[in-house]
């Protein structure tokens, strides 16, 4: 709590300093009225006030109380200078007697409270009384115990003598105007007056008192009552004093109105003297007023600076928390990502972060400026003040560095996962490369030198997208390696080194191979006709294994590099299935995009996603970290597919469902809600291109588990072989499910029951109709099918292989005919088998 500090206004009112007066004009205003002693306003030639004691009939009757009240009152009207000379007493009693002459000398002589400088007494007019009055004045001179000269007049005219006309009343031979009521009537205005200014003035006083006691509130809302309680009685003070001006303005007015109502009028000394009081008093009030206002003037300041830095203190607290929290969160961002996704969501979020901390940023600024200007206003709160906008100040730096700094670093980050993820996707392509050169097509000079122009047109893309130098990498990115991302750089660059060894130690053989005519090498396959009767005694070698003395086997990948390429392309396999869920299926839930989506779209979210989301889970929660377990014993990673074998299956059902998805995806792709959707998601590739990951998925583990199983072999490891040979056909069926690029198929997929297996056949189509030369000929022209057996039906489509910007072809299929099974006969003949329908369709070749 703050003390005001500011010092009570002080003003030097006379009436105020003077001892209250016993008596007022209104206390006495009987007795006055009774005008048996009055103060007309005369003065003698030295300036002493006169008293007049007129011709009273019961003066001897007054009360000694009464008597000394008027007297007392009278004597203390005058100035203290005029009072200092002394006052001139005239006692006319012409019309009374000796004894009242000497009655009111005797009471005079007692009880006259002011100095008395003469005494002229107007003897009695009659003779007798006269005479009396020479004698007794002579006699009882003493007994009078007055100290001054009592002048004993017969007339008026004698009394001229001593005093002049002007200042003598018409009862006493003068031209002074006086009327006793105005005279009381005047007294009692200027009392009045005089008291009113006294109380404004204490008033004031204890006003100004509570003011400079007043301790400061700490909150808006208490300074704000204050602030108002005290401008409220400020404001009735300040009508106060301009009634007591208006008051003291019309009382000098009547006091002056005989001088303006007449010019050859003038006022007496005591009337001046009851201007210069008024006038006084209006001066005094007016000092007062001055005073209070400057203090004022000064207290409201104060309340205000006061109100002021409440406000900006609460505001401050306000936007201070407001920074904590903004500096909070981004200390939160500690994350510099692992991958390029992760990188590219981090910056997404940062930028957010920014946009949201505009706001607060601004009103921190906002409050600083705001701060220094009340210090530029002198306000007292200097020292509280200038800290808070330094500190506003500093957190805003603090801030927009940070941002800036994380902006680097996740910039920087983003640089390195970009680059990782080149070098990654390059030797990710060579071993695709090295893994699809077929080991019997390079045998041959022909088929050595194309896979030799393949890997040269391969390496010519090294350089930009192999990682610089080692040493040079780590500089530059020196800052943003933690401990993860140098093993996985680390990682990285050995792969990129066994990579490139691998096409070294590749190009070595094919150039030998492409140098020698030699001939071809046959592997050694097993085939159910060629397989002999009884087990051989000697070691036979795993299946693919080529026999020859000069066989130069080419090199293939180690089973770790197969094992952390699967588990790397696992996760972002997760990733991606995760995101489509989030960002598409889960928001066609969401009431603020219902408008967006068409109507062909809605009620229909598990024809468009299948059964994705049983997909992600089985590969998030149970797959993704068995095969992780893998890494330490990659042997093991065939029969950890083998152990998933009917888990695996769930991908059936997608398939099964994926012509549905594309026709509705054909319909309803254009649609503003996927847009939207893409554009949250930041996705490059639309929806349909996402969909097509599980099918894809299935392919890639058949790839890899191929090229470890290549590795195997060379290694002759009995275990991964026999868990290889019993999980392949399971991945070549599911890998089969292409059937979804079926074109133009009339039977609905999902409704044929499961696939139970496929396969190409010649197929040889006996027509009914036509000449029976061609019936003939086309009996003995076998057609290339390939056949889809399901548990209701028999499906006949055309395969078709299309370049595409990879190293191998895609396959289609176009839909020629169907059989249902119910239908279907087979027939054994010696080397034949026949299919029969009841239309006598088709016949396959076994």
């Amino acid at each position: 709590m703050n003390s005001l500090n500011i010092s009570v206004f002080t003003c030097t009112d006379e009436i105020m300093q003077q001892e209250i007066r016993p008596l007022v004009a209104v206390d006495i205003i009987e007795q006055l009225h009774r005008q048996f002693a009055i103060l007309s306003g005369g003065r003698g030639k030295d300036g002493a006030p006169i008293i007049t004691f007129p011709e009273f009939a019961g003066f001897s009757d007054i009360p000694d109380d009464d008597f000394l009240n008027v007297v007392t009152y009278l004597t203390s009207i005058p100035s203290l200078e005029a009072a200092s000379i002394g006052f001139i007493i005239i006692i006319d009693r012409r019309r009374d007697k000796w004894s009242a002459v000497k009655a009111s000398l005797t009471r005079i002589a007692v009880t006259f409270p002011g100095n008395l400088q003469l005494v002229f007494v107007l003897r009695p007019s009659r003779f007798i009384q006269r005479a009396i009055a020479d004698i007794g004045i002579k006699l009882y001179r003493d007994d009078f115990k007055m100290k001054v000269p009592i002048i004993m007049l017969n007339s008026v005219s004698d009394l001229h003598g001593y005093i002049d006309k002007s200042q003598l009343t018409r009862e006493l031979g003068g031209t002074l105007e006086y009327g006793h009521s105005q005279w009381i009537h005047h007294r009692t205005a200027i009392e009045n007056f005089a008291m009113t200014v006294k109380t404004t003035a204490q008033m004031l006083q204890t006003f100004g008192t509570d003011l400079a006691e007043t301790e400061l509130p700490n909150d808006v809302q208490c300074t704000e009552e204050l602030l108002s309680a005290h401008t409220d009685h400020h404001s009735k003070l300040k009508d106060e004093l301009k009634l007591a001006v208006k008051q003291g303005a019309t009382l000098l007015t009547c006091i002056r109105e005989p001088v303006t109502r007449s010019a050859n009028c003038k006022l007496s000394s005591d009337e001046l003297e009851n201007v210069a009081t008024v006038e006084r008093l209006l001066a005094q009030l007016d000092e007062t007023e001055k005073a209070f206002d400057q203090f004022w003037t000064k207290h409201h300041l104060k309340l205000e600076q006061c109100l002021q830095l409440r406000h900006f203190e609460h505001d401050f607290r306000e936007v201070k928390l407001a920074l904590d929290n903004l500096m909070e969160a981004q200390a939160g961002f500690a994350d510099i990502g692992d991958s390029v996704t992760r990188v590219e969501h981090l910056l997404r979020e940062q930028k957010q972060l920014e946009e949201k901390g505009q706001e607060p940023l601004e009103k921190a600024q906002s409050l600083a400026v705001h701060g220094e200007q009340l210090i530029q206003n002198n306000h007292y709160a200097v020292d509280s003040i200038r800290p808070k906008c330094v500190e506003l100040r500093r957190i805003c730096d603090d801030f927009t560095n940070e941002t800036k700094k994380k902006y680097d670093i996740l910039g920087k980050s983003l640089e390195l996962h970009k680059q990782l993820d080149k070098a990654s996707q390059w030797c990710e392509a060579g071993i695709y490369l090295l893994a699809s050169q077929a080991v019997d097509k390079c045998q041959s000079q022909e088929g050595a030198e194309t896979a030799l122009v393949e890997i040269e047109k391969f390496l010519v893309t090294a350089k930009e997208h192999q990682l610089s130098n080692p040493k040079e990498f780590y500089n530059q990115f020196e800052m943003i390696l933690t401990p993860e991302i140098k093993a996985n750089a680390q990682r990285i660059l050995q792969k990129l080194e066994d990579v490139q060894e691998m096409f070294d130690k590749r190009q070595v053989s094919l150039k030998k191979l492409a140098a020698k005519q030699m001939r071809p090498v046959q592997p050694v396959a097993p085939h159910p006709e060629s397989s002999p009767k009884r087990a051989s005694p000697k070691i036979t070698r795993p299946a693919g294994v080529a026999v020859g003395k000069h066989c130069d086997s080419p090199p293939f990948l180690s089973s770790s590099h197969i094992i952390n390429e699967l588990i790397e392309t696992e996760r972002v396999y997760v990733e991606e299935l995760q995101s489509i869920i989030e960002g598409y299926a889960s928001e066609m839930d969401n009431p603020n995009l219902l408008h967006l989506i068409p109507s062909a779209l809605q009620n229909k979210k598990e024809i468009l996603f299948g059964n994705l989301p049983e997909i992600y889970e089985f590969h998030n929660r149970i797959f993704l970290k068995e095969i992780e377990n893998c890494i330490e014993n990659p042997e093991l990673l065939a029969r950890c597919f083998l152990k998933r074998k009917e888990d695996l299956q769930i991908y059936e059902k997608y398939c099964q469902n994926k012509p549905r998805s594309e026709a509705l995806w054909r319909q309803c792709g254009d649609s503003i809600f996927f847009q939207e959707c893409q554009r949250k998601l930041d996705h490059k590739l639309s929806l349909d291109a996402y969909l097509l990951k599980p099918v894809q998925r299935i392919t890639k583990y058949q790839l890899l588990l191929k090229v470890t199983c290549f590795t195997y072999r060379i290694a002759y490891h009995q275990c991964f072989l026999k868990d290889y040979l019993q999980i392949c056909p399971c991945l070549t069926k599911l890998s089969s499910l292409n059937q979804i690029f079926c074109h133009d198929c009339s039977p609905n997929l999902s409704e044929l029951g499961k696939l139970l297996m496929q396969g190409s056949f010649n197929v040889w189509t006996d027509h009914k109709k036509g000449h029976n030369k061609v019936k003939d000929l086309a009996r003995f022209k076998p057609m290339q099918r390939h056949l889809f057996l399901y548990a209701k039906m028999l499906l006949f489509c055309k395969k078709r292989e299309e370049n595409t910007d990879g190293h191998e072809k895609t396959a289609s299929y176009s839909f020629k005919n169907s059989l249902k099974v119910i239908n279907v006969v087979m027939e054994q003949t010696n080397s034949y088998g026949c299919l029969k329908s009841s239309e006598e369709i088709a016949g396959i070749m076994t």
